[in-house]
């Protein structure tokens, strides 16, 4: 776990009955789940600070540090590359989409506003996030390598 994530699991009050349940849910769905790129990195849960602010401010939370080129990505297509079964797929390939489906549809039925969010150009952390009901930047994290 990096430190932005041990910090933003900090800041995440467990007293919140509603996110704490929707994070463990989280922390399952993304056991052993993989993103592939240039390199396979893990998916994790991600937890930002409360902010009632809008996707822009959301946006300065996750990029803080960067320097980088920051862009969004629409959340069902970020997903659709994830979940798609190919006729060339074996079964850890469709085991993984299905994953990724159930990742994506938890995600959808928890949290509100959602956008996938891109910083960097070669080495690149990915967020797909959205707000909680007590305005919390929740959703997962993963990096990729692309060149």
């Amino acid at each position: 776990m990096s430190k932005n994530d041990e910090k933003s699991k900090k800041n995440f009050h467990k007293s919140d009955k509603n996110s704490s349940s929707f994070y463990s849910q989280l922390e399952e769905a993304c056991k052993d789940l993989i993103y592939i790129s240039e390199t396979d990195a893990p998916v994790t849960p991600f937890i930002g600070n409360e902010t009632r602010e809008d996707h822009r401010s959301a946006l300065k939370q996750l990029a803080a540090g960067s320097d980088g080129s920051i862009s969004e990505v629409q959340f069902p297509q970020f997903f659709e590359r994830l979940t798609t079964i190919k006729d060339w797929h074996g079964e850890r390939e469709k085991t993984r989409a299905k994953k990724f489906l159930d990742l994506q549809k938890l995600i959808e039925e928890n949290l509100t506003d959602l956008k996938v969010v891109r910083i960097g150009d070669v080495s690149i952390r990915i967020y797909a996030v959205g707000f909680d009901s007590e305005g919390r930047l929740l959703g997962i994290t993963t990096n990729a390598v692309e060149t």
